[in-house]
């Protein structure tokens, strides 16, 4: 079949109240996390977890997966070069966010689109493929939403890629990493406590997992100071509750200062400086550390 700027997302009519927005946004977010795409789901919409929330967002039955295997074979030489390898958009729409394939059942929608075409959008007509070609590529395209809208369906990247040696010269060197963490004190048996992703986390993303906040110090004007923990801090007032467990509370004027301690500040910093190669070989140290 003909492939010259193929398209099938366009405007629609909305044929639904609810599950194709539903959809619609659960897409957006999983592309913006880069997910991987996993194999197939089951056919017949069984598959534990995948399935529980498949019914939730109203996907349906799970698509065919022999029926998607047969319309990828259809669809990556004749429409890829348009709509992308995994119908993500290139120089044409994106066919997993388009209302057509979402509000689609085995093709009724669009199928009559591949085979009239839209002219007006610059895309021809493919009136030789049969019916069953037609929903071999609706099942294809169908499989697509369906694994960047089901979550249940996600498979976690394996993060253990690096060199575990150089990660531990990175920790103990140029990362500085041993200036506030032993590997015998407070990373003793880290490994054993977190799955390889989360420990990759814990050091990527300072702050996800608490504030790096833990100790104000308030200066008064008249020079006496107050330390702990912080309870309230904006532009107007500041509070904290001392070792004592006595609260005290401030309007930040008339020459308040405020002092902030946060830990997580040499993290922060090697945001900015890591190399790709450090945060393997790091997670791949880290791992270790059973």
């Amino acid at each position: 079949m003909p492939a010259a700027n193929a398209c099938v997302a366009g405007k629609e009519p909305v044929q639904s109240l609810v599950h194709p927005l539903v959809v619609t946004l659960m897409v957006a977010a999983a592309a913006s996390l880069g997910a991987q795409e996993p194999p197939p789901p089951e056919p017949g919409g069984r598959g534990g977890r995948g399935a529980a929330i498949r019914d939730f967002l109203g996907l349906g039955a799970a698509p065919d997966a022999a029926a998607a295997e047969r319309g990828g074979k259809l669809y990556q030489p004749n429409c890829a070069f348009c709509h992308g390898e995994r119908a993500t958009g290139a120089d044409g729409p994106d066919l997993v966010r388009s209302t057509v394939v979402l509000h689609d059942e085995k093709g009724d929608l669009i199928g009559p689109v591949l085979l009239k075409g839209r002219a007006d959008k610059g895309m021809p007509a493919f009136s030789t493929l049969t019916e069953g070609q037609l929903r071999d590529i609706a099942e294809f395209l169908h499989l697509k939403v369906e694994l960047a809208a089901n979550r249940g369906t996600y498979h976690t990247l394996n993060v253990v890629t690096g060199d575990a040696k150089k990660g531990e010269a990175y920790f103990n060197g140029a990362g500085g990493c041993n200036a506030c963490h032993s590997p015998t004190g407070d990373l003793a048996h880290v490994a054993s406590r977190y799955p390889p992703e989360v420990l990759q986390n814990r050091f990527l993303w300072p702050g996800g997992f608490g504030s790096g906040v833990r100790r104000v110090t308030v200066t008064l004007p008249d020079g006496e100071t107050f330390s702990g923990t912080p309870k309230r801090l904006d532009d107007f007032t500041v509070s904290l509750t001392d070792a004592s467990g006595n609260y005290h509370s401030w309007q930040r004027s008339n020459g308040v200062q405020v002092a902030l301690e946060d830990r997580l500040a040499a993290h922060r910093q090697l945001l900015g400086k890591y190399t790709d190669a450090d945060i393997h070989n790091l997670t791949a140290y880290l791992v270790t550390l059973r």
